[in-house]
């Protein structure tokens, strides 16, 4: 982030993140905008490290000198010891607050750089030189203790970032080979070692659950707002906290490399870009410095040459325009601004990848949305089963051993869903001392691309799709019908029989998520239009479009089907956004104006090939990424207009004669503080 008058003060988190391989490097086509903070040719307007500036307590000694300079002037009118103490005093004044300010100023002068510290090493020293000596100390003083706010307000928005980095613990608790515990760094803890956390700790590493359930607040990394309940097999992330039980888990990635971590680095990279606003102001900027030296050098010697003036007024006058025409305010107005919405998105559990992303969001017009994993959970679930013959307690229990047995993913979700349905029922039996035990399968045997079969209680069952009912000549029209009606619907159809005929019907389907719903009205309400594409077949598409409230749907589409599809979007509507969570959509993303991965269930490559990955796969999060970017773009053109507008108020007065460099500091001081204060409104962002 490049500061008002200063370069960034070294990131101490640099050393955490390490060289961590992260989903949010920057982005290809984004490459251009990284500037690098110290390259001297590089037109900065800038170049103090507010880290080694002048302290509080050298500030607050220099402000006392000038105030002693000030009242011996007006105390002692014109002596001569007076003028003598007087000198020494603002020049001690000068001394203790801006000797950063001339190392730097002369310096730029030398290489002919007309930058902020140029500016103001230029008119303190005329105004002393004019005998305006109070005055040049009390300036210097005032605009070192501006200096020193606006980088504490600077880096509070840089360090609601670097917080991050104490969510995860220095320690974790490690079992040793002699299944003992101890406690070591988190930093040095090798891959697929298990650790041990207990209730109220935080998560020291990214892992897998070995033992034990909890549950845990994702919140830091992913945004979620409710814990997430945590089993075997779950994956659990540093800084996250957990809830109520004792969990292990083993370590699938270093200190430097958690998702915490690539959280830190990828928004760390998104500082170093520029945002469309942001480079707008710095060549601004670059040209308006040296106009206003252009102009006081007019003032200066146009008044007395042309107008008549006195030398010394026309010399203050031009002094003071130049105090007045620092453009601190402008140039700190934009860094501030997108690094505070960048943080707020980040505890949102949204991670954009550079600010030119984070304000172009809010031109989209319409947004292209995967199926699978996107709007839907991505996992099938048992929907609906009905029994044609039987008992429905015996049917589900022979398609649930028939089922166990398969490692297929329609197989798994009817097995889970059976269960699901019938705990219950089982907690019952339990409590009265019968528990049920799964029935036994013998001659069990896959039917590749049919399904299973297998004997139980020596009668044979198949469990099978609708092709295999068919072959075995049992799908007669009353149970067409019935399976058409749940097919129009998008379902998967299994079914169980045995030589007399279909017995149960099981329908499996990806359900829609809770949140899809919302987050497509909301993207109405916002004017862009959603559009689902998706590679899965469409009458499927189009039932769960239905459900969300798509109205454009496009099915049965390869990875350049869906490219052709986004270009045809922008062609019709404009800047198009796609969102998506597999490789098959990572040409879409790189494509579109933005791409928004999910990054829960998201792929390394659409994740690298996305602007913005959403850490909870929640697409409520891309309504609100919007609504942060339109907030980020108005906030971004306040600052302009309030440091304009203030500088060109007291640059009419300076040019009139009736501003003072009293005036002129203060003017500067309080637009620089006023765009700071403005841009870290940010950092309170909350949800619609």
């Amino acid at each position: 982030m490049k500061h008002c008058c200063s370069e960034p003060a070294p990131r101490a988190q640099a050393a955490h993140t390490g060289h961590a391989h992260t989903p949010g490097q920057a982005h290809g086509h984004e490459g251009h905008d990284h500037h690098d903070p110290h390259d001297e040719d590089g037109g900065h307007l800038h170049d103090h490290d507010h880290g080694a500036g002048p302290g509080v307590g050298r500030l607050a000694a220099a402000l006392g000198f000038a105030i002693a300079a000030e009242l011996l002037h007006f105390m002692a009118g014109d002596a001569l010891w007076s003028k003598a103490l007087g000198l020494a005093v603002a020049a001690v004044a000068i001394g203790l607050s801006g000797v950063e300010t001339y190392t730097q100023g002369f310096a730029a002068l030398r290489r002919g750089r007309l930058n902020i510290n140029a500016l103001m090493s230029v008119a303190v020293t005329g105004a002393f030189l004019i005998g305006q000596w109070p005055e040049a100390a009390m300036v210097m003083a005032l605009y070192a203790i501006a200096e020193l706010i606006e980088a504490r307000a600077a880096d509070r928005a840089r360090n609601a970032i670097a917080g991050l980095l104490a969510l995860a613990p220095g320690q974790a608790e490690v079992l040793q080979p002699d299944g003992s515990w101890r406690a070591q760094p988190a930093a040095e803890v090798p891959l697929d070692a298990v650790v041990r956390i207990r209730p109220g700790e935080r998560v020291p590493l990214d892992g897998t659950v070995t033992e034990g359930r909890s549950s845990i607040d994702q919140s830091p990394v992913t945004g979620e707002s409710l814990p997430v309940d945590k089993g075997p097999g779950d994956t659990v992330f540093a800084g996250t906290v957990n809830a109520e039980g004792a969990l292990q888990f083993r370590v699938t990635a270093a200190a430097g490399d958690t998702q915490l971590s690539r959280i830190i680095h990828a928004v760390e990279q998104a500082q170093a870009t520029r945002a469309p606003t942001q480079r707008f102001v710095d060549r601004f900027a670059a040209i308006y410095t040296p106009a206003v030296f252009a102009l006081a050098l007019a003032v200066a010697l146009g008044g007395p040459l042309l107008f008549g003036m006195a030398w010394l007024d026309a010399i203050y006058k031009a002094l003071v325009l130049l105090v007045v025409a620092c453009p601190c305010a402008l140039v700190i107005a934009t860094p501030v601004t997108v690094v505070s919405a960048l943080a707020a998105a980040a505890r949102r559990g949204i991670l954009v990848k550079g600010g030119s992303h984070l304000e172009n969001a809010r031109l989209l017009k319409a947004i292209a949305l995967d199926k699978t994993g996107t709007i839907t959970a991505g996992k099938p679930q048992l929907v609906h089963w009905e029994a044609l013959g039987a008992d429905r307690k015996t049917l589900a229990g022979l398609a649930a051993a028939l089922a166990a047995r398969s490692d297929h993913p329609v197989s798994r979700a009817i097995t889970q869903g059976l269960a699901q349905a019938s705990a219950q029922e089982s907690a019952q039996d339990s409590a009265q001392g019968h528990d049920a035990a799964p029935l036994p399968v013998d001659d069990f045997r896959a039917l590749p691309g049919r399904g299973v079969q297998g004997r139980i209680g020596g009668r044979e069952f198949v469990l099978g799709n609708h092709r295999l009912v068919e072959e075995r000549g049992q799908c007669g029209a009353g149970l067409e019908a019935l399976l058409r009606t749940h097919e129009a619907q998008g379902r998967t159809l299994t079914l169980l029989a045995d030589a007399s005929g279909v017995l149960a019907l099981f329908a499996v389907a990806d359900t829609i998520k809770d949140s899809s719903r919302e987050a497509v009205a909301e993207l109405k309400r916002l004017g862009v239009v959603p559009v689902m594409l998706t590679g899965d077949n469409l009458a499927t598409a189009q039932t769960v479009a239905r459900e969300a409230g798509i109205a454009e749907v496009q099915g049965n589409l390869l990875p350049e089907d869906k490219l052709a599809a986004i270009e045809a979007l922008q062609r019709r509507h404009g800047p198009t956004a796609m969102t998506g969570d597999g490789i098959n959509d990572a040409p879409a993303l790189a494509r579109a104006e933005i791409g928004f991965a999910m990054g829960g269930a998201g792929t390394d490559v659409a994740m690298e090939a996305a602007d913005v990955v959403i850490m909870n796969d929640d697409l409520r999060r891309i309504p609100e990424t919007i609504r942060l970017s339109r907030r980020t773009h108005a906030v971004l053109w306040q600052n302009i207009v309030l440091a304009l507008g203030i500088k060109s108020v007291f640059m009419v007065l300076a040019l009139l004669g009736t501003a003072t460099m009293w005036m002129a500091v203060f003017a500067d001081m309080g637009a620089t503080l006023l765009v700071v204060a403005n841009g870290l409104r940010l950092l309170r962002a909350r949800p619609a």
